[in-house]
């Protein structure tokens, strides 16, 4: 089946608990569709470079999925219609990448950038 990554922003209104509740409302979505929940992540609240709906800051969540095309459309349009989730970003990938994601990660675990002049 193919991978996919989604990227969700949900209300800064919700608790920390109903954000976490928000990814495995849709990894549900995604199991009775044939489909499974790979990895998730909750980044927390973290501050948008601009308004979305009155909001300037939102739930980060990430997920890493496993699920034929139908099962992703069908959690994309529930999400699209949820009232507490405002964007989402799905990207097709080859391969997961083992362990956290970048935003999961500390400093001094990423890789080094090119040197400053």
């Amino acid at each position: 089946m193919p991978l996919y990554e989604h990227v969700m922003i949900a209300r800064q209104d919700l608790s920390n608990t109903q954000a976490e509740g928000l990814i495995e409302h849709f990894g549900a979505v995604l199991s009775d569709n044939g489909g499974k929940l790979v990895d998730s992540e909750y980044w927390g609240v973290k501050t948008m470079a601009y308004k979305i709906n009155k909001n300037r800051k939102g739930h980060y969540a990430f997920l890493r999925t496993d699920a034929p095309a139908p099962a992703i459309q069908e959690m994309e349009r529930l999400m699209r219609l949820h009232d507490d989730v405002m964007r989402v970003l799905t990207i097709k990938m080859d391969e997961h990448k083992e362990g956290p994601s970048v935003q999961m990660q500390k400093r001094d675990e990423r890789d080094s950038r090119r040197e400053r002049r």
